[in-house]
């Protein structure tokens, strides 16, 4: 199997995973041992990013601290940034930065499982919802991500995500669509498709289209096609060419499947 599809299907495992726990209603925790709580001199006055793993180069620091303040006169939503390895502050924290009801905290451990972290306050959640922070987890956090981008990018592109959402007055999904992820809702499209072309063909000589049969069993093809194949490309990016792609990707699976020679026992008799 070739890299770029293990890489496809890694993403689409991590997304039935994120899926999975949304809908189960649990919360995405991920097998790490528990890091001793130190006591700690913060510096003073606060700084928005204690990276006290050392993830961040001087420089990348010094922008993510302009980029938070900045986030924080602009918008009102206070998010901070900490790395840790080996030991965290703990509720320390949340005294040292004053956090609140409209505060965020990324916390980034590099030890293993998901890098990524949040603890978001109660007003953050009424425009950020849940499964956003799930996706979110998902997609910057997980193993393969951090692996292939480094723990670096994987900081700055969610803050990035952040600082669009809050600028924007909120997400219900995580913007952007990856190329791995477009080709999942590709595939979903063309299986829907194929569903969809393989019901509607006709079980006698006079008939052209089997529509009975098409509605019938519309939830599968629909779920394919409507929620797995359009839905995360509309809500999630701009762009209609993604969007145009799955949709004939959807009519090329229909056409092949109800031209195939499969399926006509009655026609092919008479």
């Amino acid at each position: 199997m070739s890299i770029k599809w293990q890489r496809i299907l890694r993403v689409g495992v991590i997304f039935c995973l994120g899926l999975l726990i949304g809908v189960g209603g649990g919360s995405l925790t991920w097998a790490q041992p528990a890091l001793p709580v130190v006591p700690m001199e913060l510096p003073q006055p606060p700084l928005p990013v204690l990276d006290l793993a050392d993830q961040l180069t001087s420089s990348q620091e010094a922008q993510l601290a302009q980029h938070l303040n900045k986030l924080e006169q602009d918008t009102g939503w206070k998010l901070r940034v900490l790395t840790q390895f080996d030991q965290t502050p703990g509720r320390q924290v949340k005294e040292y930065w004053g956090l609140n009801e409209r505060s965020v905290l990324m916390v980034a451990d590099p030890r293993g499982g998901n890098l990524l972290a949040f603890n978001v306050g109660d007003a953050v959640r009424e425009i950020l919802p849940r499964t956003f922070w799930i996706e979110l987890q998902s997609r910057f956090g997980n193993q393969f991500y951090v692996r292939e981008h480094g723990t670096q990018r994987a900081i700055l592109e969610t803050v990035d995500v952040l600082d669009r959402c809050f600028h924007q007055g909120g997400c219900r999904v995580v913007p952007g669509l990856p190329q791995e992820q477009w080709i999942l809702t590709l595939v979903t499209s063309v299986l829907g498709g194929i569903v969809f072309g393989f019901a509607g063909k006709p079980r006698h000589a006079e008939e052209l289209f089997n529509w009975r049969w098409a509605l019938l069993i519309s939830p599968l093809w629909f779920i394919l096609f409507g929620a797995f194949g359009i839905g995360p490309v509309v809500t999630r990016t701009q762009d209609w060419i993604p969007l145009l792609r799955n949709v004939l990707g959807f009519l090329a699976g229909a056409l092949v499947i109800y031209l195939a020679p499969i399926a006509r026992p009655a026609v092919d008799r008479r």
